[in-house]
């Protein structure tokens, strides 16, 4: 029904207006009697060997939704009823923004992707705790934070450690987003160096609280051998939890859209179809490189079931969607979770 009847339709409008308009459209329903149960029946597949336990966490299933779909933590609870293992929200950061100027988010029907340049646009750091109150621990929680883009470099670590302090009672692992490519001035970010500092500085705020959550990086796709043989260093001195791998790409090469259809939206993150392999070779690298020595949680053209399975044969131990889960709905969810019970 989605990809038949919903999907053209909601194509046929600005792609960040029906982002939002879905949001009601989905909490709107959700508050109808029956409806949270019909949502269940369709989607959620439940089967404990579907667990998956990692840095202490047991995950209903190995499906997330990726960081920048719920950024606010609004529909958390609404989503639980698409058969997702875990939801990530966020990027959040400490202070609200903007964002980029609109129109800022583009469909690239063709290559089956996105390009955004949202630029971590969202409500802040207490509007996000305000809605995490109302969970319903139906699934896992994580909580992707970043910095506010007019921050200093000098008060990069204070933007990242006041989410995480803030954070840490109502989520149940963070994310340090370094590499998303759509917010000035990250040159800093991706510094080995300072990212070591980063990570250590969190580590520290940790070790503050009676029960410490896992904590975990997210990196680019966009990565050479080298930088990835950087990230497996990194991961062992810091005794990092895992990485997420990977955000959206800045490569434009190989698509079928014209030049001028590309030139015309500008700049951005690619994400969907197109990093399908991109991703997939990052997650590979870092599980061979690193004999496995760490989680890694797997993102990037997840569209079926045969995509998530490539994923995980590649090293990933947890997968997500996120440009999948609009092109194909919530169905993908499904489909995946039974094609890890077929493949065992």
């Amino acid at each position: 029904m989605y990809k038949l009847l919903l999907r053209p339709l909601f194509f046929l409008f600005d792609p960040e207006k029906i982002h939002y308009f879905t949001f009601s459209l989905i909490k709107t329903t959700s508050r109808i009697p029956g409806f949270e149960s019909l949502f269940r029946s369709l989607y959620v597949v439940e089967d404990k060997r579907l667990e998956r336990n990692l840095f202490g966490i047991t995950f209903k299933n190995p499906v997330g939704l990726a960081a920048g779909f719920d950024k606010n933590a609004v529909l958390y609870n609404e989503l639980a009823n698409f058969g997702f293992g875990f939801i990530e929200i966020g990027t959040v950061t400490p202070k609200a923004q903007a964002g980029n100027p609109k129109k800022r988010l583009f469909r690239l029907k063709g290559d089956q992707g996105i390009i955004n340049r949202m630029g971590f646009n969202n409500d802040g750091l207490e509007a996000a705790i305000s809605q995490l109150k109302n969970n319903k621990k139906k699934l896992i929680i994580g909580g992707n934070i970043g910095k506010n883009t007019h921050t200093k470099p000098e008060d990069y670590t204070k933007d990242y450690l006041e989410c995480f302090n803030a954070l840490h009672p109502y989520v149940d692992y963070f994310v340090l987003n370094v590499s998303c490519p759509n917010v000035g001035s990250h040159a800093k970010l991706n510094d080995k160096d300072y990212l070591e500092e980063l990570i250590g500085a969190v580590q520290n705020a940790n070790k503050n609280f009676e029960t410490q959550k896992p904590i975990l990086l997210k990196i680019a796709p966009d990565l050479n051998d080298n930088q990835l043989d950087e990230i497996v260093d990194l991961v062992a001195t810091t005794k990092l939890d895992g990485v997420i791998a990977s955000n959206t790409s800045t490569d434009r090469s190989g698509l079928k859209a014209t030049e001028t259809q590309l030139e015309t939206i500008g700049n951005g993150g690619l994400s969907g179809q197109p990093i399908k392999d991109k991703s997939t070779r990052v997650i590979k690298y870092l599980a061979d490189k690193s004999n496995k020595s760490f989680p890694i949680i797997g993102v990037g053209g997840i569209h079926s079931a045969e995509d998530a399975l490539e994923k995980i044969n590649a090293g990933a131990s947890l997968v997500q969607v996120y440009t999948g889960f609009i092109y194909e709905g919530p169905s993908l969810v499904k489909a995946i979770n039974q094609a890890v019970l077929k493949a065992k």
